[in-house]
C-alpha cells in the first residue's frame, strides 16, 4: 500500500468520524490515542499495542492488583466497622453475577490507567437499595457538560454532568449519580488524562528498542555487513545478491556463509555498549515508572537498594503514590454509594492498608506489642491482625498497672 493511499483511508477515516451523525449529536470527536493508532499502524510498522511494553504492562499489573487485594471496609464515626448496609455485599462478597470485588477493582484501576477514566454503573432496586456495580468501557462513554441545561426537561435539572455510553448499537444517557466516575490526573476536573497518551514518544521509543533486540535475534545476532567486490553489476544482479545473500544468513544452517571468488564480507560491528543501548534502556525503563509513581525496586532495579532500604521503598510508595489513589475511590464511594443520612451518621469507607504496611514477623511482633500494652489494641485486636482466632476475656484494654494519671503522682507514698 503507497503513502498516497494510506493518506487517502486517513482522509476517509476522519471523513466517516466527523460526518458520521446520531439523533441526539452532530459532532462525532477523534480521539488523540485513534490518531496516533492509525499513524503507528500503517506509516512505521506495527509495534504492538503499548501493553507489550514491558515496563508500561508492569506498572499497570502493580497499580491493578494492589488496589485489588485491598479490601474495603465501613467504618462509622467512632471508627467501629459496620456490617449491615446494603453497599457491602456489593463491595466484598459479589459486585455484579459475573464478577467479583477483587476483579472489579483491579479493573477499575486498570482502566484509570490506560484509558485515563474509569467508570462503574450503580444499579438500585425498586427500595434504591445498591444491587451491583458494572464496569463501563471508557472507550464507549462520552461526557456530556449540559452548561445550557439542555436535558433538564429529559433528565435531572439538579444535574450538570452526563455519560453517553454506546452498546451493541444503542445509546444509553446515565446521570452523574448513577455513575462512579474514578479519574486519573486532569486538566479540568470532569475527565482524566491517560499515562499512555502523555508518555508516547517515550513508550514508543521502548517498543523501538525491543524491536530493534527481536530483529537482532530473529537474524542470529548478526549485524549488517559490506560485501566488497571488483567490477561492475547492474541492479538487477545487485538485487539477486543481496537476495541470495539474505538467504543465506537467515538460514538455520548457515553458520558458514560461502563467499565467492573476488567478493569479501565485512561486519559493521555496531557493539551495543558503544552506544550505550542498554542503559538508554533501563533510563526510559525508569522514566515510564516514575510516570506512574512506581519505585524502582518495583520493576526490578536494585542498583541502589538494600534488602532494608526496599521495606522504605514500599512505605514511601503507600505515601507517595497509594495514598492519593485510595483517596479517589473513598471519596467517590463515600459521596456516591452513601446516601446524605449514612454521611450524617458518620458513615465512611476506608481502604485496609495494613496489608501492604505489614513488615517482618519481627516488626509484627514488636509492633502488636506495643499495641497492646499501650493500650491501643485489645489482646484479640491483635490476634485478629496476627492472624490467629480470638479467646475469651480478650476484649479488654490492658494496661500496665504501674500507670497513674498525672494527677495522682505520689499518691502511693503518702501516709493514711
Amino acid at each position: 500500500m503507497g503513502r498516497l493511499e494510506k493518506l487517502s483511508n486517513f482522509g476517509k477515516m476522519v471523513s466517516r468520524f466527523f460526518n458520521e451523525t446520531d439523533t441526539d449529536s452532530n459532532v462525532k470527536t477523534l480521539s488523540l490515542s485513534e490518531i496516533n493508532e492509525f499513524f503507528n499502524k500503517n506509516f512505521q510498522g506495527n509495534l504492538g499495542s503499548d501493553l507489550s511494553e514491558t515496563t508500561y504492562f508492569t506498572c499497570l499489573k502493580i497499580l491493578s492488583e494492589t488496589l485489588g487485594k485491598l479490601s474495603i471496609h465501613l467504618k462509622d464515626k467512632e471508627n467501629n466497622r459496620v456490617y449491615k448496609h446494603d453497599t457491602i455485599d456489593v463491595l466484598t462478597l459479589r459486585t455484579n453475577q459475573s464478577m467479583n470485588p477483587s476483579t472489579f477493582k483491579t479493573l477499575m484501576e486498570f482502566n484509570r490507567n490506560h484509558y485515563g477514566n474509569a467508570y462503574a454503573y450503580m444499579k438500585h432496586d425498586n427500595k434504591g437499595n445498591l444491587v451491583a456495580l458494572y464496569p463501563l468501557d471508557p472507550r464507549s462513554v462520552t461526557i456530556w457538560v449540559d452548561n445550557a441545561q439542555f436535558f433538564n426537561d429529559i433528565l435531572d435539572e439538579n444535574s450538570k454532568i452526563y455519560y453517553q455510553y454506546q452498546s451493541n448499537s444503542k445509546t444509553y444517557y446515565l446521570k452523574n449519580d448513577e455513575v462512579l466516575h474514578i479519574k486519573g490526573l486532569t486538566q479540568d476536573g470532569i475527565s482524566g488524562m491517560c499515562i499512555r497518551e502523555i508518555l508516547a514518544r517515550t513508550i514508543k521509543g521502548s517498543k523501538e528498542s525491543q524491536k530493534y533486540l527481536n530483529n537482532l535475534y530473529e537474524k542470529g545476532l548478526t549485524s549488517k555487513a559490506i560485501l566488497k567486490y571488483t567490477g561492475d553489476l547492474d541492479t538487477r544482479k545487485k538485487k539477486e545478491l543481496q537476495r541470495q545473500l539474505m538467504e543465506l544468513v537467515h538460514d538455520d544452517n548457515g553458520d558458514v556463509i560461502p563467499v565467492p571468488i573476488g567478493f569479501n564480507l565485512e561486519p559493521l560491528n555496531v557493539k551495543l555498549t558503544d552506544s550505550q543501548f542498554f542503559e538508554l534502556r533501563k533510563y526510559t525503563s525508569l522514566q515510564i515508572a516514575s510516570a506512574f509513581g512506581i519505585k524502582p525496586t518495583q520493576i526490578n532495579d536494585f542498583d541502589k537498594s538494600s534488602y532494608a532500604n526496599s521495606e522504605m521503598q514500599n512505605l514511601t510508595f503507600y505515601m507517595d503514590t497509594l495514598l492519593y489513589i485510595l483517596t479517589i475511590y473513598e471519596e467517590e464511594f463515600n459521596y456516591k454509594l452513601l446516601t446524605k443520612e449514612d454521611r450524617q451518621k458518620g458513615y465512611k469507607y476506608e481502604f485496609n492498608v495494613a496489608k501492604i504496611l505489614r513488615g517482618d514477623l519481627k516488626s509484627q511482633a514488636e509492633a502488636l506489642t506495643t499495641y497492646t500494652t499501650g493500650s491501643i489494641y485489645t489482646v484479640n485486636e491483635a490476634r485478629e491482625r496476627a492472624g490467629v482466632p480470638k479467646i475469651d476475656g480478650g476484649d479488654k484494654i490492658m494496661v500496665n498497672g504501674s500507670y497513674v494519671g498525672l494527677d495522682n503522682l505520689g499518691m502511693a507514698y503518702k501516709k493514711e
